[in-house]
């Protein structure tokens, strides 16, 4: 019956024992979860860190780099609302990282703290279950020692009854033997109450620990156990609810990045647009006029008289023209050589001879013109634009000088202050020190000062070009590039030929004079051209390239040739002195009666 119940009781706390195993696996297993949701967690972060880096680097790739061609391009809307696009993706990368470093602070930093707590509170609370069981089975082990003594001394009190019942009925046993076999049987009968009264008392104790053991100890560590893990659950619940949560608070920001996308896109004016692409490339010049029929036939017709050619232009007969320039204008740079004539050729055979050599001069034309364009080189004041796009760049730069002229002249204030301080209060600066300082403010202000007005000077000879080129119905020549007029007053030894593009090199021009030079000599006995009309002089211009003639502002001269559409006009100031000036310099004004002439619209 004992052991039946010593095995029971044992079965009983092995069950126990098996419950805590399998709590500290289920409560291991919850931890367990929660710091994968941790690792979660923090992996999601570390995905929006890097999607919002990624996002700021493509936004940072596409931005405009500053002083370069790509801050033009966004003047249009279109790519104004582009550089939008990329702003708005630069915020809603900032989103991302919100969304990156509140999920960190909130929910991986706190729940990583809350999992060390958890885990010292369920280590004590199963410390206690361990020392609580460990007690009950101590108190069980003292049960049964007690209870195998008592047994043992009560086998030992009736054997030593027995052994003195037989010795006090054998005969044969002396009475010392007797009474001493009665004395050892009451001694183990003492021995055996005191074994019984050390049983009861230890029984006692155990029924009372184990029942404080299995109703208050153990279901109390149950329970805590139970509120801790539930404490868990609901701290997984909280934690993935503010993950949504986190999500949420940035939708309307994020809404508000795209929203600003769409607005962009709506702002984009293509009408608008294509009003800056105009004024970007609009040349001022003005459209060309009708080409004039070119007769080959003149040629042959004039090569049976020398003098037929002379006769022709007195009695009104259409110009000759070669390569759409009149029979006078050869060259804009080449005088006539009144030098002995020599030996001549047949006219014809020189026409033919001029009218092949054309071509050529004007691959040499080209040729300087790429090489020109290929080293990149410059002027100055931009003459190899158009006129729109001169006056433009003309502008800007006079801006930028202004601009740094003002920064100087704050400088210079700011040292003059300064100075004014130092002599009212010695004790904080020598006012000597400031002059060297001020004299170089005041030099950078009047070299800006210089530079700004020869580019005014400039803008202004463009900003008069402009109109009266409006009004006149300008030819541009299939040949020749039109050029600009140069600063007033500047470097005219400087300026290009005709063409625009280049001045001819030596061997060059020398070519060319030697060939007009010979067809010139053709035609020394024949009489003047005809003024067309009369010019005024704008500005000052000095002739010192061949072909060229000076004039004074103000001065009035005869036309004799209007521009063909190469940027300079002939004129005479007497019958020995003519030549070319630049059409932007004088004032024309034909006269319609004229042969040849042309009204300018």
């Amino acid at each position: 019956m004992n052991i039946c119940f010593l095995h029971l009781h044992l079965l009983v706390l092995s069950k126990h024992k098996d419950q805590f195993d399998n709590l500290e696996k289920h409560t291991q297993w919850g931890i367990d979860i929660l710091e994968k949701y941790i690792k979660f967690v923090k992996e999601r972060t570390e995905i929006e860190l890097s999607y919002a880096k990624q996002l700021r680097n493509l936004s940072k790739k596409y931005q405009p780099k500053k002083n370069s061609k790509d801050e033009e391009e966004y003047r249009y809307t279109a790519c104004q609302a582009f550089l939008s696009t990329l702003n708005e993706t630069n915020d809603y990368a900032g989103q991302h990282e919100v969304i990156s470093e509140t999920m960190t602070s909130q929910i991986t930093v706190e729940l990583a703290r809350y999992v060390q707590e958890l885990k010292q509170e369920r280590k004590s609370y199963f410390h206690d279950g361990r020392k609580a069981q460990q007690h009950i089975e101590t108190c069980w082990k003292q049960l049964e020692s007690s209870k195998r003594r008592f047994e043992r001394d009560c086998k030992e009190a009736d054997r030593a009854q027995q052994y003195f019942e037989k010795m006090d009925a054998d005969i044969n046993v002396t009475k010392a033997d007797v009474e001493k076999a009665r004395q050892q049987a009451q001694i183990r009968h003492q021995m055996a109450e005191d074994s019984k009264a050390d049983y009861s008392s230890i029984l006692q104790k155990f029924n009372h620990e184990q029942h404080a053991y299995y109703h208050t100890h153990i279901p109390s560590i149950f329970q805590k156990i139970q509120e801790m893990e539930e404490k868990r659950i609901v701290k997984i619940g909280k934690s993935l609810k503010k993950y949504a949560e986190l999500d949420q608070e940035v939708i309307p920001i994020i809404g508000k990045c795209l929203d600003g996308i769409v607005k962009a896109a709506d702002s984009i004016d293509q009408k608008n647009d294509s009003q800056l692409v105009i004024e970007a490339y609009k040349s001022g010049f003005e459209p060309p006029g009708d080409i004039e029929f070119e007769d080959y036939t003149q040629p042959m017709k004039r090569t049976v008289s020398d003098n037929s050619l002379s006769n022709s232009r007195g009695e009104g007969k259409p110009e000759l023209k070669f390569g759409g320039k009149s029979k006078g204008k050869l060259w804009p740079f080449i005088k006539k050589n009144k030098s002995p004539k020599q030996q001549k050729e047949p006219l014809s055979h020189r026409f033919n001879e001029f009218m092949t050599s054309k071509p050529k001069i004007h691959c040499f034309r080209s040729l300087k013109r790429g090489l020109s364009l290929k080293l990149g080189a410059t002027p100055e004041d931009f003459s190899n634009l158009p006129p729109e796009q001169r006056r433009k760049r003309l502008q800007q730069k006079v801006d930028e000088l202004n601009k740094e002229m003002q920064k100087e002249m704050d400088q210079r204030d700011a040292i003059t202050k300064m100075k004014d301080v130092y002599l009212k209060n010695p004790q904080m600066g020598d006012p000597a020190s400031l002059d060297h300082k001020l004299t170089e403010v005041n030099q950078n202000i009047e070299k800006l000062r210089l530079e700004a007005q020869k580019f005014e000077a400039w803008l202004a000879e463009v900003e008069g070009i402009l109109p009266a080129r409006g009004e006149q119905a300008r030819r541009q020549s299939g040949m020749y590039d039109t050029q600009n007029p140069p600063a007033i007053n500047s470097c005219a030894q400087d300026r290009e030929s005709p063409d625009g593009s280049y001045t001819e090199e030596q061997s060059q021009e020398s070519e060319v004079k030697v060939l007009a030079t010979d067809f010139d000599d053709e035609f020394d006995d024949e009489e003047p051209l005809p003024a067309i009309g009369t010019c005024k002089a704008l500005y000052t211009f000095e002739g010192q390239n061949e072909g060229t003639i000076s004039v004074v502002e103000g001065e009035t001269l005869h036309v004799i040739e209007e521009d063909k559409g190469d940027g300079w006009t002939r004129i005479r100031r007497s019958e020995d002195e003519e030549g070319y000036v630049p059409t932007s310099y004088v004032e024309v004004y034909l006269d319609k009666n004229a042969k040849g002439a042309k009204t300018y619209i």
